[in-house]
């Protein structure tokens, strides 16, 4: 069966979907991958987020791994998946307590909240990749998740072997890096990435 743009926020269930604990940014290019396995033709309007900024210190609130009432955490970095489809783009977050996906706007006002009240060091930075770029792109060895004084794994790795191109093994903190003009992508401020994504 043919999957339609308007179908796509019904039909791709979390339970679906390759999920390991701490390694948001590989989850998210399985997701990327499924998608262009199953429905090629929306891909070109599926893109992969990294949330983070230069100090590496960001909140971000509705966390399945938050043990505050709130439900707040502040992690180095993030990455979720947008689809920006019909009437209004969703986002899958595979770590969050909100729906599964969840409305952007949802998202923005419970998840990453306004931010006028913020230190200048928790406000959040956007890296916005095309998915098929990302697919194309993305590599990791997974030595930025290994205790420099265990040399264990902070948290364990996903059973597969590591994502890698034919041209490289590890680049994940090109796509962590915050600093516009670098990298992958392009990095936005909350205000420009809430205009970026706020029509369909």
């Amino acid at each position: 069966m043919n999957l339609t743009e308007e179908k796509l926020g019904r039909l791709v269930e979390k339970p679906d979907c390759v999920y390991t604990t701490c390694y948001c940014e590989e989850n998210i290019w399985k997701l990327c991958d499924k998608t262009r396995q199953m429905h090629p033709g929306i891909l070109p309007k599926c893109y992969c987020v990294f949330i983070s900024n230069l100090k590496r210190m960001i909140p971000l609130w509705c966390q399945k791994s938050s043990k505050r009432s709130d439900k707040r955490v502040i992690w180095d970095y993030h990455v979720i998946f947008i689809y920006k489809g019909d009437p209004e783009p969703v986002i899958y977050d595979l770590d969050t307590t909100l729906p599964f996906p969840c409305s952007i706007s949802e998202y923005i006002d419970s998840a990453i909240t306004n931010e006028d009240r913020f230190n200048n060091d928790f406000k959040r930075l956007f890296r916005v990749i095309k998915a098929r770029e990302y697919l194309e792109t993305f590599a990791s060895d997974r030595s930025h998740m290994i205790d420099e004084e265990t040399g264990d794994y902070q948290s364990p790795p996903p059973k597969y072997p590591c994502i890698q191109t034919s041209e490289c093994s590890n680049n994940i903190q090109e796509f962590i890096n915050m600093e516009k003009g670098n990298g992958v992508g392009v990095v936005m401020t909350l205000p420009e990435f809430c205009d970026r994504f706020s029509k369909s």
